[in-house]
């Protein structure tokens, strides 16, 4: 055990030490920010930004209801032939113009809008549910159905959701729950990934430096191994925790400084949440605290750790069987794919149905829980399923320690020789 704490030491100040290591620890969070920043500044100079459109509206029963506003403003040219007006939007470099021909009873003209590129999606929606509403109205109106009536007899229906104790929910409170458990999910799979490469990188750069064979002499392989995963994850822990400190300060600092609203990136789900209403919003602060954040932060240690040591030794066991980089190519993909269904199976599956046959499957299966699992957990999951997929996790940890280690064992003193799955099956004999 006194070889272990002296290997996990020495790979922690190895890390922290490396002038890579100390760059990048505080350069990352400032390149964070600064993307953070630059993609709201554009978002606000695009949300300020106002459409010019030209309207030719042949009818004259459209050009009333086109309203300008903080984002399009609408310039009347009907007055003009249609290739006049087409020769001076191009002229005027204007975003576009709409052309709407005559109407004709009961006949739904065919509406044109020229411009150099294809607008935006959401602007044409506006513009077909502004001349829909309009001509619906009017074929109303010419059977002579009061349409005023009709829009007095709507009624607006909000569904309100509880569970059979009496417990009301919002309607987001899905996506709240997604958003903990996938943040959760996907900072563990980002974690595994950069850190397990670290450990690879670090068998590798030993083992053709020839280091190894020294260390090996009087250190047994498997201790080796779990020094160099357990020092590089301390490292990785430290950094990340400068990283979220450091990045936060940055950007509360620069935010104010350039006087960038870091709001401005409007994304769908801040226009769901600004349709809320208060009510939703109360409840949705009632659903927010009604989350098991004790439970999801103590599984987020577990899984951390588990999914963490799981990868890493195979990322070992990889970094000890090859001489290079280059050859580790045919091992990373099967090794990443499973991270990469995990958080397919977490957005697709878990926040359809979290408590389905596949989301529960997947939580169990060790290579895909750390992700799934805490994906699951707002959702709230059985204690005897978290207890049987963490059993199964570090039992699989176990195997893939010893697994890991036997190749680690042989791997570090081969040369020269680019391994097959079918060598590394042979090592697992010796």
């Amino acid at each position: 055990m006194r070889n272990l704490r002296l290997i996990i030491k020495r790979e922690y100040l190895a890390r922290v030490k490396n002038k890579t290591f100390i760059v990048m620890t505080f350069l990352s969070p400032l390149f964070l920010v600064g993307m953070i920043l630059l993609i709201a500044y554009l978002a606000s100079l695009n949300k300020d930004e106002q459409r010019l459109v030209a309207v030719n509206d042949e009818s004259g029963l459209f050009i009333s209801e086109l309203i300008t506003s903080e984002e399009v403003r609408y310039i009347d040219l009907s007055s003009l032939p249609l290739e006049d007006a087409k020769t001076l939007v191009k002229e005027k470099n204007y975003y576009g113009l709409l052309h709407i021909p005559e109407i004709e009873e009961n006949i739904v003209p065919g509406v044109d809008f020229f411009a150099k590129e294809a607008p935006a999606f959401g602007f044409l929606t506006q513009i077909e549910k502004i001349i829909g509403n309009k001509l619906t109205n009017r074929q109303l109106q010419a059977r002579g159905i009061d349409v005023k009536l009709i829009e007095e007899s709507e009624a607006k229906i909000n569904i309100q959701i509880q569970n059979f104790s009496g417990e009301r929910t919002s309607k987001m409170s899905n996506y709240v729950k997604m958003f903990f458990g996938g943040a959760a999910g996907y900072l563990l799979m980002m974690f595994i990934i950069i850190y397990g490469n670290m450990v690879m990188r670090s068998v590798i750069e030993e083992k053709t430096n020839r280091i190894i064979e020294i260390i090996i002499s009087s250190v047994k392989p498997i201790h080796l191994m779990l020094g160099k995963i357990l020092g590089t994850s301390f490292a990785g822990i430290t950094q990340f925790f400068i990283w979220v400190i450091l990045g936060g300060v940055m950007l509360t600092i620069m935010s104010s400084m350039a006087g960038v609203d870091v709001s401005a990136i409007n994304s769908p789900q801040q226009q769901a949440m600004e349709q809320l209403s208060e009510n939703d919003l109360q409840q949705l602060v009632i659903d927010i605290a009604r989350l098991p954040m004790l439970t999801l932060l103590i599984s987020f240690l577990v899984y951390f750790i588990g999914g963490y040591f799981l990868y890493s030794s195979i990322y070992a066991a990889i970094g000890a069987a090859v001489d290079n980089e280059t050859d580790t190519q045919q091992f990373m993909f099967p090794l990443i794919l499973p991270l990469m269904l995990g958080i397919y199976v977490g957005f697709f599956s878990v926040i359809e149905n979290p408590h389905g046959v596949v989301s529960t499957v997947f939580s169990m299966i060790p290579l895909t829980s750390p992700i799934v699992m805490l994906m699951r957990i707002p959702f709230g999951v059985p204690w005897w399923e978290l207890i049987v997929s963490v059993l199964i996790l570090f039992l699989t940890i176990a195997g893939t320690v010893w697994v890991a280690a036997k190749i680690y064992r042989v791997g570090i003193l081969m040369y020269g020789k680019k391994p097959s799955y079918k060598e590394l099956y042979k090592w697992l004999k010796y």
